[in-house]
């Protein structure tokens, strides 16, 4: 087993240009994908594993649809070198993907997890890992939310989403963390075994 953080990826899902089409409405957290490069950097630096997850559906009047530029990962989650990408068609990252399998072959045993939208396809994929026994984090401030009406017609900001979306994840499928709080947690478990 790898030593501190070197067995733990960073899972960046779904940072891709159709989250910036204007269907979606207001989004709270803006500085997320500041705070995705903050990580992706950090990872980078230490050269610890990064698996990007791609949303793209089958449909092709989607914005996923692999045939739309929008579908394509923003420029700040560009994957580079030799960083994985997995294909997904549904919410969760684990679901017709090798993800579970990558992870296990590769002893990756911590994942933490980024991205777009909080109470769906982070959500989901963060509620798998868990259940799967992956030791998982989710970086508070480098996912984000937009605004929803429920089916009774009432509104739910995007902050409301976002927030309790998170409350539902801590502590019962993953350990949920800020962008600074992961990354003192990192430098301090390799202070220690250093």
């Amino acid at each position: 087993m790898r030593k501190g953080f070197s067995n733990t990826a960073l899972m960046v899902i779904d940072v891709q240009r159709a989250f910036e089409d204007e269907k979606w409405g207001t989004r709270n957290n803006l500085n997320a994908e500041e705070n995705i490069q903050i990580l992706l950097k950090t990872w980078r630096n230490k050269e610890y594993p990064i698996i990007h997850i791609q949303h793209l559906s089958d449909n092709n009047q989607s914005i996923f649809h692999p045939s739309k530029q929008s579908s394509e990962f923003k420029d700040i989650a560009v994957p580079v070198k030799n960083e994985t990408i997995f294909e997904k068609k549904v919410n969760s990252a684990f679901i017709g993907t090798g993800l579970e399998n990558h992870l296990k072959e590769n002893k990756i045993e911590k994942v933490v997890i980024v991205g777009l939208t909080t109470p769906h396809c982070v959500s989901t994929t963060t509620r798998m890992s868990g259940n799967l026994g992956f030791e998982t984090y989710l970086v508070s401030d480098a996912t984000a939310a937009f605004a929803i009406k429920g089916a009774d017609n009432t509104y739910y900001s995007a902050e409301q989403i976002h927030t309790v979306s998170l409350a539902t994840l801590d502590n019962e499928f993953a350990k949920v963390l800020t962008t600074e709080e992961l990354i003192k947690k990192l430098n301090l478990t390799e202070a220690i075994q250093s």
